[in-house]
């Protein structure tokens, strides 16, 4: 199997920048998780995702942050939790996640490219 992504693949999954505006506990989850709500500005609104993030992040770490998401995948059921969108990040050991941000502030809504 070709693991490779011609460029058109590549341009099919839409990340965009978001700013988190809700951070909730999200006791439901298998997982420790947390419930998010991303502002991603006028053209798409704010979307909603679990992240299992708490090794590394408190909820007061987390509400501001601008964070690179998919916004594109089909809507997920976890739990009693619809989720809209899927964050991205780095998993280290023990599932430890890295979250990926812009590294200066950007206008919402704007696309990784």
């Amino acid at each position: 199997m070709d693991k490779n992504l011609s460029w058109d693949d590549f341009t099919k999954v839409d990340m965009r920048v978001g700013t988190v505006v809700e951070v909730r506990d999200f006791p439901k989850a298998l997982r420790p998780a947390y419930q998010l709500e991303l502002d991603f500005g006028n053209d798409i609104g704010v979307l909603k995702t679990s992240a299992q993030v708490t090794k590394r992040y408190q909820k007061e770490d987390l509400l501001g942050m601008q964070l690179i998401a998919v916004v594109n995948f089909p809507k997920k059921q976890i739990a009693n939790f619809m989720s809209e969108c899927l964050i991205i990040g780095v998993v280290g050991e023990d599932n430890d996640v890295s979250l990926l941000s812009p590294s200066l502030k950007t206008k919402n809504g704007l696309r990784v490219g």
